[in-house]
C-alpha cells in the first residue's frame, strides 16, 4: 500500500524516475480498488449498461488519471525514455506491446538525465 500512497504524494510530478515495483504495485492497487468499486456500484445500482461505468469508478478514474500518466512518464524516464512514448498507446495492438515492453524493461543504472537512479536512493 506504501508504493500507492507513494504515487499519490508525487500527484502531479512529471520530473524524476520511478522503480518498476512503483509502477507495478501502483498498477495493481489501481485494479483491485476499480473492481472493489465496480462491484459496489453493481450491487448499489448506479451502474449505468449503457456507460459501462459506475459512479464510484468513474469518480475514481477521473481522480486517479493524473497521477496513472505521471507515474508511467517517471517510469520511462528510468528506461531512459520521454513521456512522450506514451503516446504509443494511441496506435492499436502494438502501441500497447511497446509500451508494455518499457515498463517490465529494467531501468538505467546511475544517473541519466532525467534523475538519479531511484534504486541507489532507497538502498
Amino acid at each position: 500500500m506504501n508504493w500507492y500512497i507513494t504515487v499519490l504524494k508525487r500527484y502531479a510530478t512529471f520530473r524524476g524516475r520511478s522503480r518498476r515495483s512503483e509502477y507495478w504495485f501502483f498498477t495493481l492497487f489501481n485494479v483491485l480498488i476499480s473492481f472493489g468499486l465496480a462491484f459496489i456500484d453493481g450491487m448499489v445500482g448506479s451502474f449505468d449498461a449503457n456507460s459501462g461505468v459506475g459512479m464510484l469508478s468513474g469518480f475514481y478514474t477521473l481522480a486517479i488519471i493524473i497521477p496513472s500518466i505521471a507515474v508511467a512518464v517517471r517510469r520511462l524516464h528510468d528506461t531512459e525514455r520521454t513521456g512522450w512514448w506514451l503516446l504509443l498507446l494511441l496506435i492499436p495492438l502494438i502501441g500497447p506491446l511497446v509500451i508494455l515492453f518499457f515498463m517490465v524493461s529494467n531501468g538505467n543504472s546511475g544517473a541519466n538525465e532525467y534523475g538519479d537512479d531511484p534504486k541507489e536512493l532507497t538502498a
